[in-house]
């Protein structure tokens, strides 16, 4: 039985030099817990989460332990994924090295022992729709700004208070001709006028 990492161009391959006594594959399903009045908490069934394979080992030290630590920390660091096969036990996947974790030992002087977590990797799928099929939905219409018309109040000071300019007291006129009438001048306290 081998262990074996290729890194994504599989022009690297990788194979671990002492097998681990055990492996451990995580399997679990995503979960999410709804309060549900009169009944309580409720589980709903989501899909699976990413599977996770760790196991620990070592490198012996006439092995270039060091040299396969860094291989392993270049795998981690990466933003691609490995491909990871134990041969004879029918795992081979596609995955991120989650973690890795060093330690030296007393009385064995060069071997680095190692614990590493690979998880599954999925890629990601966004769905869009064609934009042939698209709708627009009302809530996301904009909505125009009104001002209600006071007692004084004339176009001129409306665009200068509401837009920061008096020189715009003609958009709000043409916004608002057929409730106004001809003369921009004749505005009436109650009127509600759309802003430009």
């Amino acid at each position: 039985m081998e262990f074996i990492l290729k890194d994504a161009s599989a022009k690297n391959i990788f194979h671990f030099p002492v097998n681990p006594e055990e492996v451990s594959i995580r399997r679990e399903k995503q979960l999410e817990t709804v309060n549900i009045l009169l009944l309580g908490e409720v589980d709903m069934a989501q899909e699976e989460k990413l599977k996770e394979i760790s196991f620990s080992s070592f490198f012996p030290a006439d092995k270039d332990p060091i040299g396969s630590m860094n291989l392993l920390t270049s795998y981690m660091v990466s933003k691609q994924p490995v491909h990871f096969m134990i041969t004879e036990a029918g795992v081979n996947i596609l995955g991120y090295i989650s973690s890795h974790s060093t330690s030296l030992r007393g009385g064995e002087p060069g071997d680095i022992y190692f614990d590493i977590a690979i998880r599954t990797w999925r890629e990601p799928k966004v769905r869009t729709k064609a934009a042939s099929g698209a709708t627009v939905r009302t809530d996301m219409k904009p909505v125009p700004k009104t001002y209600v018309v006071r007692q004084g109040d004339t176009l001129y000071a409306i665009a200068k208070r509401e837009l920061g300019s008096s020189a715009r007291w003609n958009e709000v006129y043409a916004k608002n001709k057929a409730l106004i009438g001809s003369d921009p001048n004749l505005i009436l306290p109650g009127q509600k006028l759309v802003m430009p």
